[in-house]
């Protein structure tokens, strides 16, 4: 009788233990569960130039690499001003040598000019000393003096003339005139790099290796500066991005480590580290609706990369979080 009492109470043991581990997990809160996504760096390709397209050299979901020539465009405009900007910088480098130098037949010219002054000059001067010398014996009125006075006053400012000549033919152009015909050439050249530079960007080629996920260029299509022309995300690069409240942190700090299923990828579980926890703006604040002790709380982004490279990853997948289950 005694022993079946002892079963009694150690049945009636387990029962109550039982039903008091039942009511236990009802009533424990269910793990808070955290949505987040894996995003990655997009680039939305454009040209700095209007131009129509020529060629297409990706399509979506091709990966491309950095450098790789993606699209090019044509432009009859930029063309024409190529060819503009080249001839204006040859017309600015043919007036600086034509100012730096000055041609042999000028200078033998005005030598020859000069000879012919210094010629007069003699003449003239010997025909004043003979009127003069007649003039104070008697021989020869003063007026014919006097003429040939003004004659030789006239063939000395003549051959002063040709010696300036002379001496500019030889000196050539002023400094000012020098600096002004280099700085066209100058003002030339960036013109023709300027042309160049957009001639180039009729090109456009990947900035990263990344994949295309969109390509809204067409053939012949007509295309502004600044239009989008594809998006490229980097594959290489991506992470998973959670917003969660600042209450829920528990202590969180950069280079902690937890566990995140990917759902996309057959609920595979993957190690991330956290690189980021950033404050969001107000907008992204959740508020107490009722004024009875409650506080604002802030919304914070976390960034976390997986530890080890995940093959099928991608931007746009969900990830989620057992958070009371979150390592550190």
């Amino acid at each position: 009788m005694a022993r079946v009492n002892d079963i009694r109470w150690i049945v009636g043991s387990i029962v109550f233990v039982a039903l008091g581990l039942v009511l236990w997990l009802a009533t424990r809160p269910p793990p808070l569960t955290v949505q987040g996504e894996v995003s990655s760096d997009r680039v939305d390709i454009s040209p700095r130039v209007p131009g129509r397209i020529a060629k297409l050299g990706a399509n979506v979901g091709d990966t491309v690499e950095r450098g790789a020539v993606i699209a090019e465009l044509e432009s009859p405009q930029l063309a024409s001003s190529l060819i503009t900007a080249k001839a204006a910088l040859s017309v600015a480098k043919a007036d600086l040598d034509r100012i730096n130098s000055t041609r042999p037949e000028t200078i033998a010219a005005r030598k020859a000019d000069l000879a012919a002054a210094e010629a007069d000059v003699t003449l003239n001067q010997e025909t004043f000393d003979r009127k003069a010398q007649l003039a104070r014996t008697g021989n020869t009125p003063q007026a014919v003096v006097d003429e040939a006075t003004r004659n030789l006053e006239l063939a000395v400012r003549k051959r002063e003339s040709a010696q300036a000549a002379l001496q500019l033919a030889t000196t050539g152009a002023s400094p000012e005139e020098r600096a002004l015909a280099a700085a066209q050439v100058k003002q030339a050249e960036a013109a023709l790099n300027q042309r160049d530079a957009d001639v180039g960007e009729l090109t456009v080629r990947a900035p990263i290796a990344a994949q295309v996920t969109t390509r809204v260029a067409s053939l012949g299509e007509n295309f502004s500066a600044g239009s989008p022309l594809f998006s490229l995300i980097d594959m290489r690069n991506v992470w998973f991005t959670f917003n969660l409240r600042e209450d829920l942190l528990g202590g969180l700090k950069v280079g902690d480590t937890f566990d995140v299923t990917v759902p996309a990828l057959k609920s595979q579980v993957v190690t991330v580290r956290v690189t980021v926890i950033n404050v969001q703006g107000q907008y992204a604040t959740w508020r107490a609706t009722r004024a009875t002790g409650d506080f604002d709380l802030r919304t914070f982004e976390v960034r976390a990369v997986p530890t080890q490279p995940v093959e099928g990853l991608r931007p746009g997948m969900s990830a989620i979080v057992a958070w009371s289950k979150r390592g550190s």
